[in-house]
């Protein structure tokens, strides 16, 4: 707190182009270090970066500057979402969507999807799964500024043992030790962000080494799959970097020994943090939208989408009781918060991410609605949750020189909403300001 507070003298600031220069003044300022609000803050904008951080009356806001108030607002860093499927968007037939679809995907879809979340105050999110040219296609072009979207960060296709039958674009089977090596390489080659690796319990040791070691030389984290006991246990014998998901199973608990490796894992600090991201609030949620399912009516996810898409959408889960992707979700989700719990005793650093896209999760809300569920259900801080969105997620992918916080320096993606949201987490549904490397977007 000391660079706020120094001084009382107003400090001046230097800028290149007054023009260019945004002030957000008043709000109450939650930088995403995890230290207490700043209240009555000046946050100064030149160009796409943060120039300066303050207080009204600590901090002199130049001449012509556009002010942008936020008064009454909780500033934020822009959130982040650690698991998202941009190529699919709350249909719930994918054998149906897979056939029917990818001829859509880098020009419709996926464009939809990133749009979606940046207006959800979503200014970074990693997508795990998606074919490989249409990955990178469109997270070129929102880098290029030609379609709006999150900054992204791209896995491309899965690697597992073998592919599911139809889903050979997004999916990359290994037959060996080279072949796992060589998959890797071509992706690495490609310019992908990271690896994510699913069914490592079905894989070879040699070939699920290959893989972690290869993603590693070419500095790649590896994101795998943490549904099954033996995936955990084998994940953290070659190294991955973080674990998605609770587990598929209805099984109460971890086992003693997975949890056991876990902290032990933990503690070996010169490794560097253990992450996961725990997804819960897909399956926790669906029963309440199984029997309210007019939140299935927020038009907020026909943003950008065909007419066509959304009915064919909307048709596909018209009964939502009975989609079989959710008929064993009553028995598992009472598990979701002894499991999240677990990984948090373990020590292991939590990540808000939310597999966005799965049936009847859309992208335009997914992000908050997890973060209502940690907070809120499970009783999480709400701070400890807003860092798991925001910091967190930014030192795992190495960026964090650049993003995750609201410091000079940093590139300027800032959220705005109306109230505390450290006292009603929910308001995140309605972003009333969003700003993506110092640009309004909404």
């Amino acid at each position: 707190m000391k660079k706020y507070f120094l001084s009382q003298i107003l400090v001046m600031i230097s800028f290149v182009s007054v023009g260019q220069i945004k002030a957000l003044v008043g709000g109450t300022l939650i930088d995403g270090f995890g230290s207490d609000p700043i209240k009555n803050s000046i946050v100064l904008i030149n160009g796409s970066k943060i120039a300066a951080v303050g207080q009204v009356g600590k901090l002199e806001i130049p001449d012509g500057a556009e002010v942008i108030s936020t008064e009454g607002m909780s500033v934020l860093p822009g959130l982040w979402d650690m698991h998202v499927h941009l190529m699919i968007n709350g249909h719930s037939d994918y054998a149906y969507w897979d056939k029917v679809y990818p001829p859509l995907f880098e020009d419709v879809i996926m464009p939809s999807s990133a749009h979606q979340l940046l207006m959800a105050g979503v200014t970074s999110a990693r997508d795990l799964g998606a074919p490989l040219k249409e990955s990178l296609s469109v997270r070129d072009r929102i880098n290029r500024g030609e379609i709006p979207g999150p900054t992204m960060y791209m896995s491309g296709p899965f690697i597992q043992k073998k592919p599911y039958p139809g889903t050979e674009a997004f999916r990359w089977g290994v037959n060996g030790e080279k072949d796992a090596r060589a998959k890797v390489k071509r992706l690495a080659d490609a310019g992908v962000d990271c690896i994510k690796l699913i069914d490592q319990d079905q894989m070879t040791m040699e070939e699920l080494k290959a893989v972690v070691d290869e993603a590693h030389a070419n500095d790649l984290t590896v994101v795998a799959h943490g549904h099954r006991p033996e995936e955990i246990r084998r994940g953290l014998i070659a190294g991955v970097d973080c674990f998605e998901h609770t587990g598929l199973s209805s099984a109460p608990r971890y086992p003693d020994d997975v949890m056991e490796m876990l902290k032990e894992r933990t503690a070996q600090m010169n490794k560097g943090p253990l992450f996961w991201t725990p997804t819960v609030e897909g399956l926790y949620n669906y029963e309440y939208v199984r029997d309210n399912p007019e939140k299935l009516d927020n038009d907020s996810w026909y943003l950008g989408l065909p007419d066509t898409v959304i009915q064919d959408i909307k048709n596909s889960i018209k009964y939502p009781e009975r989609l079989p992707y959710f008929q064993i979700t009553p028995v598992r989700r009472p598990t979701l918060e002894t499991k999240i719990n677990q990984l948090r005793e373990a020590g292991i650093v939590l990540l808000i991410g939310t597999d966005s896209g799965i049936p009847m999760k859309f992208h335009s809300q997914s992000t908050w609605n997890e973060l209502d569920v940690w907070v809120n259900e499970f009783g999480f801080d709400p701070m400890y949750a807003i860092r798991g969105a925001t910091y967190w997620p930014s030192v795992l992918m190495g960026v964090d020189s650049d993003y995750g916080t609201i410091s000079e320096g940093k590139y300027a993606d800032i959220i705005a909403v109306k109230g505390d949201v450290l006292r009603y987490i929910s308001l995140l549904q309605d972003v009333d300001i969003v700003i993506k490397h110092g640009k309004q977007v909404k």
